[in-house]
């Protein structure tokens, strides 16, 4: 990837948290996912604005990429995203969380608006891709599904069933991103259920499983790009909760938190916004 287009992808991913930012503040003082969310933005952007194939004048066009959040917690970056394509506009995106939004704290599915599927409890989201995988091969479609799952959620048994199944039908237009932010709700991963090597695992799943940076857009683009030999393909993306912003990056505090004022002025000043713009 040359770097006039690594750089274009880069200031996407700050805009979108730079909307996170304003998202999670606009929210206070109820608490945000907020950690989980910023360490898909790099993922996300990449996703959206480089490699997936879709048309916002058309969102149900019957041959585009689809995206599956299955880390539904984490929305908030992936409505940001959905606002940055021009899925939603700005004034939609602010009443996230609120009473009769069409956006509330886990997805649920408006194809209209660029949302694929709804997602509540963790494991769903490889099985609805694998499902829009498997209907692809059978109309001889061209589209390619994407999953993008939490480390924490690989706890589930209902992924391994999944990550059998892909292999099985042969499904090299599926790709399963895998956040590996190391933290869940109430700790790190390797206390409440070691996975271990998450890389070799998909291996010997028999997918064509790969590791790299998931905040290098350059190994992201990469990885994303690469021929699978047809097989399933899973990116596990090291990746650091709460990234971005120095009061969130490794603290899982912010799993789920109140974005106060000054963290706030702080964040913009940090994403390079006027934390006087307000006043």
């Amino acid at each position: 990837m040359n770097d006039t287009l690594s750089k274009k992808i880069e200031a996407t991913a700050l805009e979108v948290r730079r909307k996170c930012l304003d998202i999670a503040f606009g929210m206070s003082p109820k608490a945000t996912h907020f950690g989980g969310a910023l360490s898909t933005v790099d993922i996300l952007a990449t996703l959206y604005f480089e490699v997936m194939n879709y048309d916002v004048s058309n969102p149900t066009w019957e041959n585009r990429d689809r995206f599956f959040l299955s880390k539904g917690h984490s929305v908030m970056g992936y409505y940001a995203t959905l606002a940055k394509a021009g899925f939603i506009t700005d004034e939609e995106l602010f009443t996230y969380g609120q009473n009769e939004t069409f956006l509330p704290g886990h997805p649920v599915i408006n194809k209209e608006k660029g949302i694929e599927s709804t997602n509540g409890s963790l494991g769903m989201g490889l099985s609805v891709g694998i499902g829009n995988a498997i209907a692809a091969k059978r109309k001889n479609l061209t589209f390619r599904s994407y999953v993008l799952m939490g480390d924490g959620e690989c706890n589930e048994g209902s992924v391994w069933e999944a990550a059998m199944a892909a292999p099985h039908f042969k499904l090299d237009n599926l790709t399963a991103i895998i956040d590996r932010n190391r933290f869940q709700q109430t700790g790190t991963g390797a206390d409440i259920m070691d996975i271990g090597d998450l890389r070799e695992k998909f291996s010997s799943f028999g997918w064509h499983a790969l590791e790299i940076n998931g905040h290098n857009v350059t190994d992201i683009l990469k990885a994303l790009n690469e021929d699978s030999r047809g097989k399933p393909k899973a990116i596990v993306a090291q990746t650091i909760k709460g990234k971005g912003f120095s009061f969130s990056e490794g603290n899982n505090a912010w799993h789920h938190a109140v974005l106060t004022k000054k963290l706030y002025s702080l964040g913009l000043t940090e994403c390079g916004g006027d934390p006087n713009a307000d006043k």
